[in-house]
């Protein structure tokens, strides 16, 4: 291979330490005050005002310029394509919240409404999504279960389940916590909290979508066999639920679990051929809405309920409820499942928001969908929907259409006035829909051998994300989930890789010694870096790190010195005693400075000078200082000068206020560059080589005289 030619360049300025670089530059000790602050952000201006206006309602700044040449077509196919498939996943995923099916009909439309005059994403799908839905009917199922609504019934002689009551109360419940979830998003919107989705890693995400995705299909396996199992709550329910459902198979309704199977391979055969003939077909082939269509027909010619007790859907209203104030004395029940709920809607459509974003060229505003969503449950809440986010699917199948804009969402309204022609529709089909749809979800288990070979931590966060989710359900497995990630960051900074650094030859440039075979370490100084901050966690292994880096005890050193420095004193004491007593000062003296001088001989295993690189070092905390002041002032005592070289501007203000200056350590200790401190050391090297040359020499010639 041909060697790259590069251009060559020379740098001739003098050594600097941060001192010199204050002053070159000029650095500014003047700081605005909190109180300048809050008067500067509550100032008003028209510019102000108008930008705030904008911001609060996006759809001032983008609607009267909405082309209907370029959008108008796309965004009716696309609205139109949605809307089709809204429908059928609305009524599915209802079941998933174990509501009537038409309330999910409602949260199609309400959420999606107001999302559209406030949100800031031109191409995500707002509306049910299948975790959302699972975790409100993890909180309606706990709240109001069916032994709750047992009835006597005098035909059968047996207890049965008051499902209009029971009904009745979930739907309260899940506009409870909606309601809830929505004042949090918009509470947190308006502190600008945007930045909590942070916290939701990537494959945190994936992972507690993928164990969300297998409560989802454990939930639908009633609808699948036609069998009734007990919904179990709380931790471990998962388990118990598989356990019981194997239990029940011997009781499966043979027409249901035919619908179920042919629903499953219907729907997976018409996917493919989807994804086959994506390039020639203008608009997909809306899978669901026909499974749904002649799902219906069947059941409805056929009669699959009476002849074969295939559970249908029932009844359905059509038009829109009038809206309802949600039930304030649910709150203090479902205050902590709300709040799961916020953010993982919020991070989940605030991640999808931004890829799109990236992709077309324009931003998302994070505090700004907060608020948009928070105002779409709360608002939803009171018209007894349950809570929504972002849709994969759907917002694919939006952009793949050519969707362009937020104006696709409006034509969904359509829909809401023929959901009543599906209530011979089998919940079996519905299921299978959900079991379907989960499949991109399930694809996920891949991300597993792709973060072993790229990175294994994230591939833990993953499993145990995944795992947490499993066993402690989606409300405490996501709490569990973001506590472990915040773990394996206090460990990623509690072992960090120490590395010794050496000099690229003829060069500026400073690598570790053993990821490079022509770095050579400098005689006399050792250059030491940690990969991470410095802070009250792993201060005391950096004080270590160091020690063992330069192959030396520091401690054991200055306990050694210490107890010379003991018999020194002691010495000196009982030659003063004996001079007094017997009267010989001038053979003191002697043994005086005998005893200095064997003490002041350096230790020759210590480096002349230590440099610590400080530039990955981004905050220091008030143990930090002090352990960087301990260091200077232990190594110090035994003849070793302690540099810190690449410190950032904040780190340099965490020593100035944690006390690490005095009268004698100032910012000439601190280099704005490795190679400044390097050459600062070679530099006293070669004077105190010179020193002592000149000093042999002196005594050598003052003997021969």
């Amino acid at each position: 291979m041909a060697e790259r030619r590069r251009a060559g360049y020379s740098v001739n300025r003098k050594i600097l330490d941060e001192g010199a670089v204050d002053e070159m530059a000029e650095k500014s000790e003047s700081k605005t005050s909190l109180c300048e602050k809050v008067k500067q952000s509550l100032r008003c201006s028209g510019p102000r005002l108008k930008n705030c206006l904008l911001g609060s309602f996006p759809v001032a700044s983008w609607l009267p310029r909405y082309s209907i040449r370029d959008n108008a077509l796309g965004d009716l196919i696309s609205g139109i394509s949605v809307g089709i498939m809204q429908l059928p996943q609305g009524m599915a995923y209802a079941l998933l919240a174990s509501v009537p099916p038409v309330f999910g009909l409602f949260s199609s439309f309400y959420p999606v409404l107001i999302y559209f005059l406030f949100g800031t994403s031109k191409h995500i799908s707002i509306g049910t999504y299948a975790v959302m839905s699972v975790m409100i009917g993890g909180v309606t199922d706990r709240l109001a279960p069916d032994s709750n609504f047992m009835i006597w019934d005098n035909e059968t002689n047996s207890s049965i389940v008051d499902t209009i009551s029971r009904d009745a109360e979930r739907v309260r419940v899940a506009a409870a916590v909606t309601f809830l979830s929505g004042l949090f998003q918009i509470l947190l919107g308006l502190v600008q909290f945007g930045f909590v989705v942070t916290y939701l890693s990537e494959p945190l995400v994936r992972g507690y979508t993928t164990g969300a995705a297998i409560h989802v299909i454990v939930s639908q396996l009633k609808y699948t066999f036609g069998i009734s199992p007990v919904r179990h709550s709380g931790p471990l329910s998962l388990i118990y639920t598989v356990v019981e459902v194997c239990y029940l198979l011997p009781q499966t309704n043979i027409g249901t679990l035919v619908v179920s199977i042919v629903a499953i391979i219907g729907l997976i055969l018409t996917k493919e051929l989807n994804a086959y003939l994506s390039k020639k077909l203008p608009v997909p082939i809306p899978v669901e809405l026909l499974a749904v269509v002649v799902a219906t027909l069947v059941s409805w010619q056929v009669n699959l309920q009476d002849r074969y007790g295939v559970d249908v859907v029932g009844f359905i209203p059509s038009g829109l409820q009038p809206p309802i104030l949600p039930a304030a004395s649910l709150f203090g029940q479902v205050i902590g499942d709300a709040f799961a709920l916020a953010v993982v809607g919020y991070g989940i459509a605030i991640s999808l928001g931004r890829i799109f974003a990236l992709k077309y060229g324009y931003k998302v505003d994070s505090n700004q969908e907060l608020i948009a969503l928070g105002l779409s449950n709360s608002i939803g809440g009171i018209f007894q929907c349950f809570a929504i986010s972002c849709s994969m699917s759907r917002t694919m199948v939006q952009e793949s259409t050519g969707g362009k804009t937020q104006v696709a969402v409006v034509i969904l309204f359509i829909v809401l006035w023929i959901g009543a022609l599906f209530e011979e529709l089998p919940k079996a089909v519905l299921a299978a829909i959900i079991f379907v749809n989960l499949h991109g979800m399930m694809k996920q288990f891949l991300d597993i051998p792709a973060l072993w070979r790229s990175n294994r931590i994230d591939m833990v966060i993953w499993m145990a994300t995944f795992i947490l989710t499993l066993l402690l359900n989606p409300d405490l497995g996501l709490a569990a989930a973001i506590a472990f990630s915040m773990l394996t960051v206090i460990f990623r900074t509690q072992l960090p890789k120490y590395s010794l650094l050496g000099q690229v030859p003829d060069t500026d440039i400073y690598r570790p010694l053993e990821d490079y075979s022509q770095v050579k370490k400098l005689p006399g100084i050792l250059i030491f870096r940690s990969s991470a901050t410095l802070y009250f966690a792993n201060a005391e292994m950096y004080q270590d790190a160091l020690g063992e880096k330069c192959g030396v005890d520091i401690t054991k050193i200055l306990s050694a010195k210490k107890k010379l420095e003991a018999k020194r004193k002691r010495h000196e004491k009982k030659n003063a005693k004996k001079a007094k007593k017997n009267e010989e000062p001038e053979r003191v003296e002697q043994e005086d400075i005998a005893v200095i001088e064997m003490d002041a001989e350096s230790n020759p295993s210590l480096p002349r000078a230590i440099i610590l690189d400080l530039s990955p070092v981004n905050f220091l905390d008030t143990v930090g200082v002090k352990t960087l002041r301990n260091i200077r002032r232990d190594y110090g005592e035994t003849g070793v000068e302690v540099l810190l070289a690449g410190c950032q501007t904040g780190v340099v203000d965490n020593l100035q206020t944690g006390g690490f200056f005095t009268d004698k350590v100032t910012k000439s200790c601190l280099f704005y560059t490795i190679h400044d401190a390097v050459l600062h050391c070679q530099s006293a090297m070669t004077q105190s080589q010179d020193k002592v040359m000149h000093t042999h020499t002196h005594t050598h010639t003052h003997s021969s005289a």
